[in-house]
């Protein structure tokens, strides 16, 4: 497993850009696919982005793709969320997540997670 430490929510107004950072320990860190989550108030975890080991696969859930980029530096252990044009219904707490090697984009087979990050955005 790895340890992750999310950080970079806070409030913002509607349209605005937020980028979250979600920096890992693990001497084996880059074999893993990494995760932005996120859970509303009263709703189920659900899938933001995905990212490959290497950095060459992606997925985006239908409603952020063109708004989220999703990266990672192997070199700095960090990968990256960056979010603009940010609507009320991202509110949420957002979740890093670790899955050693095999690609998936269900939450449930992630098995290191940081503590979550809050991002409100106001309308």
């Amino acid at each position: 497993q790895v340890q992750l430490v999310e950080s970079g929510g806070g409030l913002v107004q509607a349209g605005g850009s937020l980028r979250l950072s979600c920096a890992a320990s693990g001497r084996t860190w880059s074999r893993y696919t990494m995760g932005w989550f996120r859970q509303a108030p009263g709703k189920e975890r659900e899938t933001v982005a995905v990212i490959s080991w290497s950095g060459g696969n992606t997925y985006y859930a239908d409603s952020v793709k063109g708004r989220f980029t999703i990266s990672r530096d192997n070199a700095k252990n960090t990968v990256y969320l960056q979010m603009n044009s940010l609507k009320p219904e991202d509110t949420a707490v957002y979740y890093c997540g670790a899955k050693f090697s095999r690609w998936s984009v269900a939450a449930d087979e992630y098995d290191s997670w940081g503590q979550g990050t809050q991002v409100t955005v106001s309308s």
